[in-house]
């Protein structure tokens, strides 16, 4: 059990960087989008709904299922001796791999909020970022950028 504690805190501290959520703020921008001009219009907010966005994993997904499995089979090879241990042990990989799999997942998800903009040309549009500001419905919004490049700031 003691050479287990070492295997268990490593994993959880794997699993704890495995999102990349950076780029889904407001306030972050893409290295490509430094130094180039971005168009600018105004409008206002008419409608706000949270939402989640789910995070691309760095790693594919192999950190959260690879990383349950070795530690689910090392649980399970704790477990009995003989052909009920490597039973246990497949048990426990196959448990662990499902299980850190959904842990990843769960990790990789962002709070954000769905913005409905009426632009000022009469325009809507609806926009989807990291929740790391208050906007209000009815509220002024600058709309930085275009298309899959396009931000919300307040006015």
């Amino acid at each position: 059990m003691k050479r287990l504690l070492p295997v268990l805190a490593l994993g959880v501290l794997t699993l704890a960087g495995c999102a990349n959520t950076a780029p889904y703020g407001g306030d972050v921008y893409r290295g490509s989008q430094a130094q180039t001009g971005q168009r600018v219009t105004f409008g206002t907010i008419t409608a706000l709904r949270q939402v989640q966005i789910q995070a691309d994993s760095r790693a594919g997904g192999i950190i959260g299922t690879g990383g349950g499995a070795v530690i689910g089979g090392l649980l399970g090879n704790q477990i009995g001796g003989g052909s009920g241990r490597r039973l246990a042990t497949a048990a426990g990989a196959i448990g662990g791999a499902v299980a850190g799999s959904n842990i990843e997942e769960s990790a990789n998800r962002v709070a954000a909020w769905e913005i409905e903009i009426r632009r000022d040309d009469g325009q809507h549009i609806v926009v989807v970022q990291k929740a790391d500001r208050d906007f209000q419905t009815g509220q002024r919004v600058r709309l930085i950028g275009s298309g899959a490049n396009l931000t919300v700031a307040p006015y």
